[in-house]
């Protein structure tokens, strides 16, 4: 929303103060609004809450969404260090391969005894593997069915707009590959679950970044907040006493026409649960954790602040989504990989650390997401946009130090392989995400609720779950 004037004030409220215009703009007075702070104050006081879900919970549980945007290079992320793989890895990589030698070797094998190493610049996420902190899932993209190369070629169903950022992005948060739908399955998630948390004007799903499709479900809308600060976001020219003096004078004015009123509330709305959020988030459990400069850090703290005052909240369920930009690729991606995958493991360590201050590490779980994975080949400079990819989930109920799916097989005639080392998901987006729903207590049941397709991968029926990385 832009700026409101001085005029369009007046005529809403009337008689109720008289102030020049020039005396308004001479005091550089001008009110605006965050966009999505507006937004989540229309959801959670514009529209009423419905009866209680049918299940409560005594417990606490969150999600935390971390988004790589624009295509995380994971095959350099974790890479096969077997001496027969990292050859094949070598020669089909190319310039864009790192040395044998400089990998750090995860303990332990995958289920078919390969071994594999990180990035050498991730030595927190290796300590949180060996720990047991932290899992891969390997090869994990968007799917309508299970298919290869040669089914692809025959013209079988593949997800809309393979390789394309917008198409991508939006199916790995939507879980809809087939169609494209503004609906999230975080926010279908919490449409099931709306009456568990108190009706206290905040969302049961915090953005770091904006308003996003993962979480914004038919009656469900993101709290939005800041990484700096208390978190609220700030209302443009609420600020200072004489400011505030004059704007809560304006909205005392009684008003018949009814967007007038309706404006009103709304604004008053996003103050008062603007307030409450500060409030709360001063009131919270402290923590000494410190945390490293750089946005993604700063992103995890107020994560943190925001759950360490979850009892101020009244809340039993959380989800948190954080945007970090700038992994699509397409040149210097191994000098970009050393400046970036660092802030991520690092920034992953010191999170569980304050979790683990807090007492609630068992209770989180931290999972990444990337618009797909890149093309195995070089483009001379960097890699292109491929489809599958590996993604990492922390927490202390994960059953870490493993890699889950199938990591594929390197090779220049992988039957996975639809062109230029763009390999084709082995375990679907749904599997992952039914695995991390299930665990936050969604019912088997209720599953296709939240994700639509998931029952061409997992079944209500089965006894095992999705891919078992969760206790």
């Amino acid at each position: 929303m832009g700026y409101l004037s001085l005029s369009y004030l007046s005529r809403l409220c009337g008689d109720a103060l008289m102030v020049s215009r020039r005396s308004f703009l001479g005091h550089g007075c001008s009110l605006g609004v965050a966009a999505t702070t507006l937004t989540s104050s229309m959801a959670t006081l514009g529209f009423a809450r419905q009866a209680a879900a049918q299940q409560s919970f005594s417990d606490y549980k969150a999600l935390v969404c971390v988004c790589l945007n624009g295509g995380n290079d994971s095959y350099n992320m974790l890479v096969p260090v077997d001496s027969d793989q990292h050859t094949e890895y070598e020669s089909i990589r190319t310039d864009l391969a790192l040395e044998q030698s400089t990998l750090l070797t995860l303990p332990g094998t995958s289920t078919d005894g390969r071994s594999f190493g990180l990035h050498p610049n991730m030595s927190e996420t290796f300590d949180l593997y060996g720990d047991s902190d932290i899992a891969f899932i390997a090869n994990v993209g968007t799917l309508i069915d299970y298919v290869d190369a040669a089914a692809v070629e025959a013209g079988a169903r593949v997800p809309l707009g393979i390789g394309s950022h917008n198409d991508q992005i939006a199916q790995w948060q939507t879980a809809r590959p087939d169609k494209r739908v503004p609906e999230g399955w975080g926010g279908r998630l919490a449409d099931l679950m709306q009456g568990v948390n108190a009706d206290n004007g905040i969302s049961m799903n915090i953005s770091l970044g904006g308003t996003n499709a993962f979480q914004t479900g038919k009656r469900t809308v993101e709290y939005a907040i800041n990484r700096d600060g208390d978190g609220a976001r700030r209302i443009w020219g609420y600020e200072g006493e004489w400011k505030k003096t004059i704007i809560d004078r304006l909205f005392e004015a009684e008003h018949d026409h009814p967007f007038r009123r309706e404006y009103k509330r709304r604004l008053v709305g996003a103050i008062d649960t603007g307030e409450r959020f500060v409030e709360a988030i001063r009131n919270g459990t402290p923590f000494d954790t410190t945390f490293s400069e750089g946005d993604f850090s700063a992103g995890l703290r107020q994560i943190a602040r925001v759950i360490a005052a979850r009892e101020q909240f009244e809340t039993s369920r959380q989800t948190f989504f954080i945007n970090v930009w700038g992994w699509d690729h397409h040149d210097e991606v191994l000098d970009n990989h050393v400046k970036m995958l660092p802030e991520i493991s690092l920034g992953l360590a010191e999170f569980k650390s304050a979790l683990m201050e807090l007492g609630v590490f068992d209770q989180v779980s931290t999972f990444t997401i990337s618009d797909f994975g890149r093309t195995l080949t070089t483009n001379g400079k960097g890699s292109d946009h491929g489809w599958g990819g590996h993604q990492m989930v922390m927490g202390g109920a994960v059953r870490g130090g493993q890699i889950y799916g199938d990591y594929p097989t390197l090779s220049a005639s992988s039957p996975l392989d639809v062109g230029r080392g763009v390999y084709i998901p082995t375990t679907a987006v749904d599997q992952y995400f039914a695995e991390l729903a299930l665990w936050f207590g969604v019912s088997q049941s209720d599953l296709p609720l939240v994700l639509p397709n998931v029952r061409r991968f997992y079944s209500a029926s089965d006894t095992s779950p999705p891919l078992g990385f969760l206790a």
